[in-house]
Parts: C-alpha cells; sequence; structure tokens
C-alpha cells in the first residue's frame, strides 16, 4: 500500500509461485468450508458440475485482470481500470461496490470465526472474539504487506494439508480400512446425482463462485511481482490448483455421506466424517476453519483498505484516505473500514441469522457484478483475439447463471434484491458525483467568469 523504498523492495522480492500459493490462501475460506454444505443440499453430487463452471468463470476473469495487470501495473487494480475503460463514474462506482461487499462479508466471516471459537469456550460472547479477530487482522495490516505475504503462504499451506488429510481418511474409508458406522453408498442414478433438477444445480452455481472469491485481492497484490507479466501464469497455477482440491474433496465427500446429510452448521468435512468416530477430526477441522476463515479476512481487509486509499488519492473519496502519516498504512482508510466492519458485526448479532445471511448473499452477488465489471473493462483495455473474446464471454454468461440462480431458492433471493438495492443507492451516489465533476470541470476550462 505504500510507495515507499521498503514498498519497493517487497515488490521485487515477491515471485509468481509466492503470489500463486497467496492466491490460494486468501481463497479457500468459510465459503468452501461451509458453503459447499448448503450447495450441496441444494443439489446433491452435482454441485461438481457447478464448481467446474465456477472455476472455469473465474479463470476467465483472472485472465483479463492479470492480462490488464501484465500491460499496465496500476495500483488500484480492478477499479483503475474500470476507470481507464469507461470513465471516473466507472472507478468510483467499482470501487465503492467492492468496498461495501467486502466490509458486510468482512463481518460475517468475523462471527463465523466467534461460532468457531465458541466450540472449545462456549460460554465467552461473540462479541468478544468477534473484536480479538478484528483486532488481530488490523494488527497484520499495520505490520505490513510482507508480513501478509509470509502469513498467508503459511495458513494457504495448513489448509492444503487438512484438506488432503481428509481426502486421505475419505479414501481409507472407501477402501474399508476405517470402520464406519454406515456403508459406502455411491449415487447411481439421476435422481440421486440431481435430487432436485437443473434448477437446483442452477441455484448452486453461486454457492461454488463464493469458494473461489478473492481473486480481486490477487489482482492487487500483482503489482507487487519482480515481473508483472508472470501473474497469469501465477493465477493459471493457483486456480488448477483449487480447482483439483475442491472437486476432488467434495467429490469424496458426496461419496461417502448422502447429499441430504449435509448442513450449513458443521463443515462439509466434518460432517462427511462424523461415522468414523475419530475424536481428534473435530478439533483439527474447527481450528482449520478459524485458519481459513481469519486467512481470508485479513487479505479481504487489505483489499478494501488498498482500495480507499486508491479512491483517496483519486479524488473518489476523502483525500484523507491516501495520507500515510508514520505508519505505512493510512489510518483514516483503516478505521472507516473497521467501523464498516463494526456495524457489520452487530447487525450479525442483532438481527435474525436468516435476514444476515440474505445481507451477505446479496454483497457476494456485488463481488461478482465486479467480475463483469473487469471482464468489461478488458475488452476496451486490451486488444482481445477472437479466442480471449469468446472466453471472457463465455466467463460473463457463467456470472450470469450464477446471478440469476439466486432467484429460484428462497434463500437466497432476498440476497438478489438486497444486492439490487446496494447497486441502486451506489448508483445514485455515482449520479450526484457525476453532476459534481461535471461542475469542477467547467471551472477549470472557465476559471474566469464571463462579461
Amino acid at each position: 500500500m505504500s510507495k515507499s523504498k521498503s514498498g519497493g523492495e517487497e515488490k521485487s522480492n515477491m515471485k509468481w509461485w509466492q503470489l500463486s500459493l497467496f492466491g490460494v490462501g486468501c481463497t479457500i475460506g468459510t465459503g468452501f468450508f461451509l458453503g459447499s454444505g448448503l450447495a450441496i443440499k441444494m443439489t446433491g453430487p452435482s454441485i461438481l458440475i457447478a464448481f467446474l463452471i465456477a472455476a472455469l468463470g473465474t479463470y476467465f476473469v483472472y485472465d483479463a485482470l492479470s492480462k490488464m495487470t501484465s500491460k499496465e501495473p496500476l495500483k488500484g487494480g480492478f477499479r483503475s481500470y474500470a476507470k481507464k475503460a469507461y470513465g471516473k463514474w466507472a472507478g468510483f462506482s467499482s470501487g465503492w461496490v467492492y468496498w461495501s461487499s467486502e466490509v458486510l462479508i468482512m463481518g460475517s466471516q468475523m462471527t463465523a470465526l466467534s461460532i468457531f471459537s465458541r466450540f472449545w469456550i462456549p460460554k465467552v460472547p461473540l462479541w468478544i472474539f468477534a473484536t480479538i479477530y478484528a483486532v488481530l487482522g488490523l494488527a497484520v495490516i499495520l505490520i505490513g504487506v510482507k508480513v501478509l505475504n509470509k502469513l498467508e503462504n503459511i495458513l494457504a499451506i495448513l489448509k492444503i494439508s487438512a484438506i488432503l488429510m481428509f481426502i486421505v481418511i475419505a479414501l481409507l474409508a472407501i477402501f474399508g480400512v476405517i470402520d464406519g458406522d454406515r456403508a459406502i453408498q455411491y449415487p447411481n442414478s439421476k435422481s440421486e446425482i440431481l435430487p432436485h433438477g437443473f434448477k437446483g444445480l442452477w441455484s448452486a452455481v453461486i454457492f461454488a463462485f463464493y469458494a473461489f472469491g478473492g481473486i480481486e485481492i490477487l489482482g492487487l497484490m500483482a503489482t507487487n511481482l519482480n515481473d508483472p507479466k508472470e501473474a497469469p501464469k501465477a493465477g493459471k497455477v493457483m486456480l488448477f490448483t483449487l480447482m483439483i482440491i475442491y472437486v476432488v474433496s467434495i467429490g469424496l465427500a458426496v461419496m461417502i455421506v448422502s447429499w441430504n446429510q449435509f448442513n450449513t452448521k458443521e463443515s462439509t468435512f466434518v460432517v462427511a466424517l462424523n461415522a468414523y468416530h475419530l475424536s481428534f477430526v473435530p478439533h483439527f477441522f474447527n481450528a482449520t476453519l478459524i485458519i481459513a476463515g481469519f486467512s481470508t479476512m485479513t487479505a479481504s481487509l487489505y483489499g478494501v483498505t488498498s482500495v480507499l486509499v486508491t479512491l483517496g488519492e483519486e479524488g473518489d473519496a476523502p483525500a484523507s484516505f491516501s495520507k500515510q502519516g508514520k505508519l505505512k498504512v493510512p489510518l483514516p482508510a483503516l478505521l472507516v473500514t473497521m467501523l464498516g466492519i463494526s456495524a457489520s458485526i452487530v447487525s450479525a448479532l442483532v438481527l435474525p441469522d436468516q435476514i444476515y445471511e440474505w445481507i451477505t448473499t446479496g454483497a457476494a452477488l456485488m463481488l461478482l457484478y465486479n467480475w463483469l465489471f473487469i471482464l468489461a473493462s478488458s475488452r476496451k483495455i486490451l486488444e482481445l483475439k477472437l479466442k480471449e473474446k469468446i472466453m471472457y464471454s463465455i466467463g460473463a454468461l457463467f456470472i450470469l447463471i450464477a446471478v440469476s440462480g439466486t432467484l429460484f431458492h428462497k434463500t437466497s433471493r432476498p440476497g438478489f434484491f438486497i444486492s439490487v438495492a446496494f447497486l441502486g443507492i451506489i448508483g445514485v451516489i455515482t449520479l450526484i458525483m457525476q453532476l459534481k465533476w461535471k461542475k469542477s470541470k467547467k471551472k477549470v476550462l472557465n476559471p474566469w467568469p464571463t462579461a
């Protein structure tokens, strides 16, 4: 976030594989460990199709973003490309849509982390845990991007290790090495593979996309690469790794447990292994959930603060948001983000669970709207070949499938309308700012009053 010498040193030290590992670290989170359970309940074993659609769609979006980064690394990432492609209004609205959605999502992540922590200490109030995680996340950001990189790399290895451990245990169960309370039942008919038909699959695609959320942060971090032209390679390796991890682990989960056993109260993997009486598993995966949630929350905190800084630098937010002070991180920008997160946490604890789930779904949909903006920006900034035009069009189609699928499920439907309401509010503010920018431009062009 800083343009200081130390920031320059960080930039020159980052290799493409480090960015890939960072991407894995800031992507595998509660959206995968918990959201996959809801998705399986909606569509059964066919969730694997949804994950393949999401993986391909995410790859096309990141490909467009990384190629724009390779051509011209910009500190503001996706919102700077939107501004360059379509004008000031696009950068302004894109930045604030992203900030709003991530603040809401981070609030839900902190609430989830607090619930997981109460697994061990049930009597401690949720708000105390939420405050502790917020302070820890703030501390990581204040220490610096270099520490964030190392932390995400370490946590990425821990999370991958946990999923690999599940894969090994699941394979041992399938081959009869470990005995459980139930026999392995493989889905072998259309009704078992696609229990709620194509409408159920359509509704579940959005949750598969949730599991890949975080490429915007990867785009912001790509400017720290020693060679920005290696950003596409980093993204390919990251997304291929994630796709293999997700498809294999979820595939095994739906093989050893009937799809209707999954829920949103427990991790997909804990549910899958419950019948095998491995006493350490709930504790191990609970710790993994906390690690996953904290790392994605910290990466998101970095992302939204970076966006606020560039908004302040370019006049799309108060200029104080870009002032560094003694610390490398602009405190006003960080303070505004923390206030937003605090409000989000309070609403999570006060409002009924269902209402907050709607808000979180709406926020995640807003992230996908930004992905559409990334694809649209690439058409203006890059000289696209026919192959790339087809790829990015398919990516946009997959995102629209995910967004429209929320209309077919009662839990997701209110989130769609909440996301539209947020877009409407930001749209009105953007219109007001557009009028203000036009007036300012006229004054600059004609500073002297006419006779």
